[in-house]
């Protein structure tokens, strides 16, 4: 079976039928060969020619910048996600009476900032999944968006990390503009796999880890900064690279930086982000759109397989709407727990989320790993 992620870039094929991309991902060699570059070159070099690394972290931004949709001049790096939420909730100034709207059933690293600032007196709402799917339509947030005073933010996650509902963030950005609020997302589960375009869709702010569908490692990521929102977020790590005038130590006057690099405190994981612009790239080179139709593809042919088996239940909403890179499922009368442990006995990688079982390809997985998981869950129901 061809595949738009060539799987010679991918050894964990030779040991494992790999679907956890929604938790973390294996890195491709070329991410590998990218860090060891980085690593021979400081061993051999320390910061003699120290440029050469600094261009290919430009080339990293420009790739995030490509994948996001969004320009160059907008995008940080971060450690993680939950860093980049934090930035936005902490950065914005609070008013007593100020309102938050999120959904239920968030991973907590788009919970806790927003709680945290119920000390400053911010009302958090949240709305709730429909169905067993967890859907979020744009029709709920608008119920209660209007159930109380405007909201400063809306946050939400672009695919929910439990059973995989991918909210409509263009549409989510015009009710949440409507209603006065800041639109925050959560891309991690999205961005890599799903063509992007924040810019276009008037997301305000956006962040992502590298670890999941980005395929890079753990440590580094990208947050997105609107050029219209950006002096609205107070900088919460101000450091030497922060400034228009990086590089001059004698000039100590604050001055941001006229770029989302004004997030940017010091010194970059730069091992780490030689790595993930290496799997930029390599997203880039496949073509986000044909990644994404290789994955839908599969997870149709695995929702197809798993009708085959009694009583088993897909959790996740497969509308065109509401589909994403996640299909979670269980078999009813048959231990979830039981379930996994027979599944990664037989070298199946996955995550146990969403109240099931939760499967996450990417463009490298083949139909034909598909049909080996309907079948080790086929002979684990008739057990």
């Amino acid at each position: 079976m061809t595949t738009p992620l060539p799987r010679d870039q991918f050894p964990v094929v030779e040991h494992y039928r790999y679907f956890d991309h929604a938790g973390i991902s294996p890195i491709p060699r070329v991410a590998a060969d990218a860090a060891q570059w980085a690593v021979d070159r400081t061993m051999l070099q320390g910061k003699v020619d120290y440029e050469e690394l600094e261009v290919r972290q430009d080339a990293a931004r420009d790739a995030a910048a490509a994948l996001m949709g969004v320009p160059t001049n907008d995008v940080a790096f971060i450690k993680n996600t939950a860093e980049g939420v934090a930035f936005v909730a902490s950065g914005l100034e609070w008013a007593p009476g100020d309102r938050v709207v999120l959904p239920d059933h968030e991973f907590p690293s788009n919970v806790y900032p927003w709680l945290a600032l119920r000390d400053l007196g911010v009302e958090v709402d949240l709305v709730h999944p429909l169905g067993d799917g967890g859907a979020l339509p744009i029709a709920e947030f608008e119920r209660v968006l209007a159930a109380g005073p405007p909201p400063k933010v809306v946050a939400v996650s672009w695919v929910q990390y439990g059973r995989g509902w991918r909210t409509d963030i263009a549409a989510l950005a015009r009710v949440s503009h409507d209603a006065g609020a800041l639109l925050c997302v959560d891309a991690i589960q999205g961005l890599g796999l799903l063509p992007a375009a924040l810019a276009d869709w008037n997301v305000d702010f956006a962040m992502a880890g590298g670890y999941k569908w980005l395929l890079g490692p753990e440590g580094v990521g990208v947050l997105y900064v609107a050029e219209h929102a950006r002096d609205r977020l107070r900088p919460l790590e101000p450091g030497w690279a922060s400034v228009t005038h990086r590089g001059d130590y004698e000039n100590l006057e604050l001055v941001w930086a006229d770029s989302a690099r004004r997030f940017e405190s010091g010194s970059f994981n730069m091992i780490g982000t030689m790595a993930l612009g290496a799997s930029l790239q390599l997203l880039l080179e496949a073509g986000v759109d044909a990644i994404w139709s290789h994955v839908d593809g599969l997870c149709d042919h695995l929702v197809d397989g798993l009708a085959g088996i009694d009583d088993v239940r897909v959790l996740s909403d497969r509308s065109p709407d509401g589909r994403s890179g996640i299909v979670t499922f269980l078999i009813e009368g048959v231990s979830t727990n039981e379930l996994a442990a027979r599944l990664r006995s037989e070298n199946f990688v996955f995550g146990s989320r969403g109240g099931g079982i939760r499967i996450a390809p990417h463009g490298y997985n083949t139909s034909d790993e598909i049909d080996a998981l309907v079948a080790a869950a086929a002979d684990q129901q008739d057990r």
